[in-house]
């Protein structure tokens, strides 16, 4: 008997022991499914993200056959087989290597569609160009070095960095400017100003005997000049004014035989030149190198000139110049061919109009003489050419001539 008003509990038996702990597991095991799914889910979203600004960089990527270096801010484009400049350059780029491709011709604008605003340093050493056009490098207003060693350049436009000139401070040509054309370019594009900042120029190994007169007059900035490893026989039409702040000149291993007083005296005006470079040239000691010879035991600016010898005469071979004395040269008086000649040709000049001036005063002193001297000839003259009229007046008429005869009978 149940007692009044109690009602029975509806409670079920008690679970088993670990059912409550279950389903505590099933909750964990449910959240640990969906962290996962939301993982996958965000490393979808950023490959997806990864992959569009991937794709959204392509147009400024690196061009097919270079390495780019972001953080270098640098593309090399070396042994590619380029033709001509790759088109798609990164804006990022500072330092641009183009080296060892066939790449024969530098056209206008070949860098104008690049806009590469930060391009400071361009080496275009190695290659196959031969003609550098106007306006080809106009587009690069942060240029400060350019290396066009080693392309057999055969045509340099004295426009190719545009009309308003470039900040270039480097120029490095060696091995470029065996052909005449383009050495002519060249001096052509230094003197019109156009390279007003550059402060170092290396042409060595170009097999150069002479250059152009007035080569370096538009350099004012300039600080080192590379000559050496030419063919240069005398620097006579070369002109070293207005270099004042020149501090190295290399002129080693050339074929320089004599430097004349004017050249050394160039030398002596250029207070920051420091250091001339003068080894393994063929240096001729007769007379004419009586002023090197002085100016080299005075002066502190030749690098290694103990070392300095001579090449020619035989019985001079192998002395030091610093140790040569007027006696081993046998000069009682210094020799200057030119000087001697000059003032040879203007005496001549004054003895020839002294002796014109002589000769007319002559002439007009005795005019009334020459006169009558001149009408007596004009007589004689025509009395002469009276008797061969006659004569053949007399031969052309047989009338006459029968005449003549008879009066000789």
């Amino acid at each position: 008997m149940r007692p009044e008003g109690k009602v029975p509990s509806r409670a079920g038996p008690p679970p088993p022991a670990g059912v409550g702990t279950g389903a505590g597991a099933g909750v964990g095991a449910m959240s640990g499914r969906e962290a996962e799914r939301g993982g996958a889910l965000c490393l979808g979203l950023l490959l997806h993200v990864l992959l569009g600004c991937g794709s959204a960089q392509q147009p400024g990527g690196c061009p097919a056959g270079c390495e780019c270096s972001e953080a270098a801010k640098t593309v090399k484009c070396v042994n590619g087989n380029l033709t001509e400049v790759p088109p798609d350059l990164p804006p990022y780029v500072r330092n641009l290597f183009i080296t060892g491709n066939p790449l024969r011709r530098l056209p206008a604008g070949a860098f104008a569609a690049q806009r590469l605003a930060e391009l400071g340093a361009l080496n275009l050493s190695g290659n196959h160009l031969r003609v550098v056009e106007a306006g080809a490098l106009s587009a690069l207003p942060s240029l400060r070095q350019l290396d066009l060693s080693g392309n057999p350049l055969a045509s340099l436009s004295p426009q190719a960095f545009g009309q308003g000139g470039s900040p270039l401070e480097e120029l490095a040509l060696r091995g470029a400017l065996r052909d005449q054309g383009a050495l002519l370019g060249l001096a052509a594009l230094l003197q019109a100003g156009a390279l007003r900042n550059l402060s170092r120029l290396e042409l060595a190994d170009n097999g150069l005997l002479l250059l152009p007169a007035g080569m370096f007059g538009a350099l004012p900035a300039l600080r080192h000049l590379d000559l050496s490893n030419n063919s240069l026989v005398g620097l006579r039409n070369v002109s070293f004014q207005g270099l004042g702040q020149l501090q190295s000149l290399n002129l080693s291993d050339n074929s320089l035989g004599v430097l004349r007083n004017g050249t050394l005296a160039q030398w002596r005006g250029l207070p920051a030149l420091r250091r001339i470079g003068f080894g393994r040239n063929a240096w001729v000691c007769d007379c004419a190198i009586e002023d090197l010879v002085a100016w080299l035991k005075e002066s502190d600016q030749v690098e290694g000139k103990e070392a300095l010898t001579c090449a020619h005469p035989e019985k001079m071979q192998g002395k030091a110049l610093l140790k040569i004395n007027a006696s081993d040269l046998n000069c009682s008086v210094p020799i200057d061919l030119p000087s001697q000649l000059q003032t040879s040709y203007v005496f001549l000049g004054i003895v020839l109009a002294l002796i014109g001036a002589i000769f007319l005063l002559v002439l007009y002193l005795n005019r009334k003489g020459i006169k009558k001297w001149m009408h007596n000839i004009r007589d004689a003259c025509r009395d002469h050419m009276e008797g061969y009229h006659y004569r053949y007046e007399i031969n052309a008429d047989p009338r006459l001539t029968n005449l003549s005869s008879n009066s000789d009978v």
